[in-house]
This record gives C-alpha cells, sequence and structure tokens, in this order.
C-alpha cells in the first residue's frame, strides 16, 4: 500500500497545526505520525510523541482501544470508511477528562486509507473526576448520554430527556444550554406538573394588565423571559390533554399573545423538554398528543437509572459529600462503598444525596461507616434488589449482563482480577461487558 507522497506530509501537518484544539495524524497501526501544539501541551508531558500509540498516550492502554473495551474511532472509521466519532475518557496531565474524539481517514492518489486526522475536543458537559461541576459519572451508560449531549447541544434542534425521577434531568438541560450557541442567554425552567389551565397561558405566555380579575400588572411570560436562550419544560408529560394544542401552537408558529393583549410576539428559544412518563404508550392511549410528540422529541435522550450505572455510585457519592455544606470531610468506608454498591437507588441520585446527607447528620466524625445508612446496609432494607438475582423469571441472556453489570460494579477497576475470578480471559470479559452495557446491541 502506498502512502502520501512525501511532499503531501507538510501540508497535513499545516492542515493539523490549523485546529486551535488537540490533533493528530495517525497511521493504520495507531502511531502517532505528527501532532499540533495543543496536542503536545494536552499529552505531551515534556516525551517526544512521534511513533507512540495513541492509546498508550491518552488511555496508557498497552492495547487498541477496541482490546481493552473501548469503543475505537479508528477501527470504525477504517472499517466504514467514512468518519467517526466517539466520547472518551482521556488520561492528561491535569488528570482524568471526558474527550470527544474525531477521527477522519486520510487517502492517497490511489484512494486507499494510510492516515487518519484525530481532533480531540474537551466535553465540558460532564466529569469523570471527584468534584467536578455539573454531571458528574464514568460508567459507558453514562459516557453514553454525555456523548448525545456534545451532539445535539451545539445546535438548534429541540431535545427531549428520558429517566426516572432524581436522575439529573434539569442538571442535563442546563449541560445542553451551557454547551450551544445560546449560552449567554437565560435558561428559563418550568415545573410543568403544577401548571392548572388558568395559569397555563399566564405563566408562558404572560398577561397585560387589567386582562382579568388580579392582574393588577403587566406579566412577562416564561417564554419571553427566555428569548434568545432555552427554555425548559420539566415533565412535560403532566400537561393537561386540553392545553397541549396551545403548547402545539406555539412550537408550530413561533408566535405567541399574552392574554388580554392584540399583538403578536415572536418567539425566540431553544426546547428542552424532560418526563419520566412513557410519552410513545401516552400517545397510543391518546393521553397525549401525537402532533405534539413529534414536535418535542427530534432527538430524544435517555438518562439512565442509577442501577443502570453502578459504577458511578462511589463517585458520585464522593462528589455529592463534597457539594454538602458540611464540614469536616467525610470520607466513606469500603464497607459502606460495598453498600452503597449493592443498593438499587429507586429514587437515584436525589436518594442518594438524601441518605449521604442523613449519613454526615448521624455520624460523629468525618468516617462514614455502613451504621450510618439505616434501611440500606443494615436493618430491614427498602424495597429493591441488593444483588444481580431478579424478582422475575427473565432470559439468560439478560441475566448474565445484569450479574456482569453487578459484579464490575463489586469488583471495581481491577478487570484483570475479575476476569479470574469469572474463570475468562481479560479480553472476553471486556467483550461482555461492552454488550452488557449496550444491551448486545
Amino acid at each position: 500500500m502506498n502512502a502520501l507522497p512525501q511532499k503531501a506530509l507538510p501540508e497535513v501537518t499545516s492542515l493539523i497545526n490549523a485546529y486551535r484544539d488537540p490533533a493528530i495524524l495517525l497511521d493504520r497501526h495507531y502511531r502517532i505520525v505528527t501532532a499540533n501544539r495543543a496536542y503536545r501541551d494536552a499529552y505531551g508531558e515534556g516525551a517526544p510523541l512521534g511513533q507512540r500509540h495513541c492509546y498508550e498516550v491518552s488511555h496508557g492502554f498497552s492495547v487498541p482501544c477496541d482490546e481493552a473495551g473501548e469503543d475505537c474511532p479508528l477501527k470504525s472509521s477504517l472499517e466504514t470508511g467514512g468518519p467517526r466519532r466517539v466520547l472518551h475518557i482521556h488520561h492528561t496531565p491535569s488528570g482524568e477528562e471526558h474527550v470527544d474524539v474525531e477521527t477522519h481517514p486520510i487517502r492517497n492518489e490511489a484512494r486507499e486509507i494510510v492516515y487518519f486526522l484525530e481532533v480531540l475536543r474537551h466535553a465540558r458537559a460532564a466529569s469523570p473526576r471527584a468534584g467536578g461541576e455539573g454531571l458528574v459519572g464514568r460508567s459507558s451508560a453514562f459516557n453514553h448520554m454525555v456523548e448525545l449531549v456534545e451532539r445535539v447541544a451545539p445546535t438548534e434542534t429541540a431535545v427531549l430527556l428520558l429517566g426516572e425521577s432524581g436522575t439529573g434531568k434539569e442538571l442535563v438541560a442546563k449541560a445542553v444550554h451551557k454547551d450551544s450557541g445560546r449560552a449567554d442567554g437565560p435558561f428559563v425552567p418550568v415545573e410543568c406538573s403544577g401548571l392548572t389551565e388558568g395559569l397555563f397561558e399566564s405563566e408562558l405566555f404572560g398577561h397585560e394588565k387589567g386582562a382579568f380579575t388580579g392582574a393588577h400588572y403587566r406579566k412577562t411570560g416564561l417564554v419571553e423571559a427566555a428569548s434568545g436562550g432555552t427554555l425548559f419544560l420539566d415533565e412535560v408529560g403532566d400537561i393537561p390533554l386540553s392545553l397541549q394544542v396551545k403548547l402545539l401552537r406555539l412550537l408550530e408558529t413561533g408566535t405567541f399573545r399574552p392574554v388580554g393583549s392584540v399583538e403578536t410576539k415572536k418567539a425566540d428559544f431553544r426546547l428542552v423538554c424532560a418526563t419520566h412518563r412513557r410519552l410513545d404508550e401516552m400517545v397510543r392511549d391518546e393521553a397525549f398528543r401525537e402532533d405534539l410528540y413529534y414536535r418535542i422529541s427530534p432527538f430524544p435522550i435517555h438518562l439512565p437509572a442509577l442501577r443502570e450505572r453502578p459504577e458511578d455510585v462511589v463517585l458520585l457519592a464522593d462528589t455529592l459529600l463534597q457539594r454538602l455544606d458540611r464540614s469536616p470531610g467525610y470520607i466513606l468506608t469500603e464497607e459502606a462503598k460495598d453498600c452503597l454498591r449493592g443498593y438499587d437507588f429507586p429514587g437515584n441520585v436525589r436518594e442518594l444525596r438524601n441518605l449521604l446527607e442523613r449519613a454526615t447528620i448521624l455520624a460523629d466524625g468525618d468516617t462514614l461507616l455502613p451504621e450510618h445508612f439505616p434501611g440500606v446496609c443494615g436493618g430491614e432494607r427498602p424495597p429493591g434488589r441488593s444483588g444481580p438475582l431478579p424478582e422475575e423469571i427473565i432470559p439468560l441472556r439478560d441475566m448474565e449482563h445484569r450479574y456482569l453489570r453487578w459484579a464490575a460494579a463489586q469488583a471495581g477497576e481491577d478487570r484483570a482480577a475479575l476476569a479470574e475470578r469469572l474463570g475468562v480471559s481479560e479480553r472476553t470479559l471486556y467483550r461482555k461487558l461492552r454488550e452488557a452495557r449496550t444491551g448486545g446491541e
């Protein structure tokens, strides 16, 4: 296979140096051919980068990403012949970071792929480290959610956040807003559960003075308040059917009229909605308008429940303890960590925060023990599975996936030891864990 002509390499190097983000040129064997200044600053640590493998520099791996349980963009790009974009956790001198990796194949005159241009952008929506701001996590389910946030945030596409109560839907909505072109505009949340028919139009669209009894002054509606920013409709599935047509009209026309006014105003906001309900089922039951459903759901994002990301429980616990306005700095014992990993958390992150706050009150010092989590780590446990066994008969494949997620949470980061205990090779374990996290898709 012929490489690029030698005279073409300076042009490619010049292209890489034009990027503000870290960028590298890779050959088909994962070796770094050249890197721009931003990449050397972020990953060089003073050592030469030429001919080193990208997975060695970014991850500290001794094998390519796809052999270590990761989705390798270079391999995918080579297989498809097109660009590939994935979210990884990379090691940097300042610590681990979520990084959006975009890989583009480069062909020679014979149209053969000989090099890859890889651009790496720091993902601002989340942190894989304890104490990070905003969203915190590192599990595959969490990273997939962050990858979707990173993709959709720069667009104007409406986003629908789907997940159980307590999974952090407003935090994710704020992350979409902060990473968008409207970040300098307002973020306006609307709690739809409390909007009665009499309040709906007044709250959303505002009203003029004297529009109805008690309207003693002009009120700016939340739609107008969100101008230039993001309107977040939380629990949109709770809007009564009779009021959904008013929201649909706003989204279809991009205009609204305050109550008591004859003047039509133009709306200017990016829409993000959230719900814990199954809107598709509500549409089938005619409890939610089908036309409105398709207006608000062009880009759905599933927020994983805490039991779907057990690897993140201790990381989140350490982060929440740092955020609690209490001192001294609290520490979880290994026994308490094991206990929390084995709990199902029906209330998700919100329940974890409440449990930690109660534990800091019960503790006499700065060490949190299992006894400080009554009902979870000792005594009668709340409803929910404490281990991998289901409460009903399920397919064996699903049982294996559930067991593997549970075992991985118990074992922590030592995958070699886990593979030995399970009686499989590390490569087989990584493959099975990837299938368990994606449902085998």
